[in-house]
């Protein structure tokens, strides 16, 4: 009997496991709700914990009558989650009031280090349909997931939809700026040898900016399709240069070529496309220094 008794309980918690694992995108979507609604830079805004109504009040015109109860719903999931607390109302109201955490606190869109942004381009449904071509990519093979999803590959599709490229430059420039802010503090004098620099795969160029402010010395240059530069803002010391890195010669001649988060190196022959005498390979914040 005990037997059974415990083989009941894992059974049951394996079930469980499933709902957990089927139901999970509900936390994510949760989370690009209070991105999109700014719940969290409401919050911040006025400085201390808020009720909903108190929140609700503070969307923007486009929101004139907001449903409470969905509100409700979408709060309490985040307060499970922790991204935001709950306590209640010391006052005659007894009403809930909802503050910040260590995690929303990360979705501010316009704190220095944000990665708000990075939370609406991986949940954008452009983005999650690839997701949904796993066992053809299995079944078929062949091109990627987001090929299989939308028809091309990923950079051919954003240089013909501008708003997609600027949600994922936008997305990639905000979790640069804290990858970059652990490598520079880690990597002390790391790069004073260097006079000439290439960011590779540099998106908008926020990387070799951060570089290029810690050592003004160092002329940067900011490599990456064109369509991606043709967005980059002006950096001092940095400039923007468009072309394919698997293109041989293409990469400007500089003393180091800086490269982050290295997913899958094009190989041809055996060897990498990429021939460089000195390279620095950052994957996040893990620094080889290769010459």
């Amino acid at each position: 009997m005990e037997a059974v008794t415990e083989l009941d309980e894992a059974t049951l918690r394996g079930q469980a496991d499933v709902w957990k694992y089927m139901l999970g995108f509900a936390d994510s979507m949760a989370l690009r709700c209070a991105v999109e609604l700014r719940i969290p830079d409401i919050i911040h805004s006025h400085g201390h914990a808020l009720t909903l109504s108190e929140i609700a009040s503070s969307f923007d015109s486009a929101s004139p009558s907001p449903d409470m109860t969905c509100l409700s719903r979408i709060m309490q999931l985040l307060v499970r989650r922790n991204i935001f607390t709950a306590h209640r109302d010391g006052g005659d109201s007894g009403e809930t009031l909802y503050g910040l955490t260590h995690s929303s606190r990360w979705l501010l869109h316009d704190s220095e280090l944000t990665l708000a942004p990075m939370v609406l381009m991986e949940t954008n449904p452009t983005l999650m349909a690839p997701w949904h071509c796993f066992s053809q990519c299995v079944k078929q093979g062949g091109p990627c997931a987001f090929e299989k999803a939308h028809g091309r590959d990923i950079w051919q599709f954003f240089s013909e939809k501008p708003e997609f490229n600027r949600l994922f430059n936008d997305g990639m420039s905000c979790a640069t700026k804290i990858t970059m802010k652990a490598i520079l503090k880690g990597y002390k004098g790391g790069f004073d040898d260097v006079a000439t620099l290439v960011d590779v795969g540099g998106g908008t160029g926020s990387a070799v900016a951060e570089i290029v402010k810690l050592y003004p010395s160092i002329k940067g240059i900011n490599f990456d399709l064109p369509h991606v530069v043709a967005t980059a803002p002006v950096y001092h010391g940095v400039s923007h240069v468009g072309g394919d890195m698997f293109d041989e010669g293409s990469i400007p001649n500089t003393d180091a070529i800086f490269m982050k988060v290295i997913q899958k190196p094009k190989y041809e022959n055996g060897s990498c496309s990429l021939d460089c005498n000195r390279t620095h390979y950052i994957y996040g914040t893990s620094i080889c220094l290769s010459h």
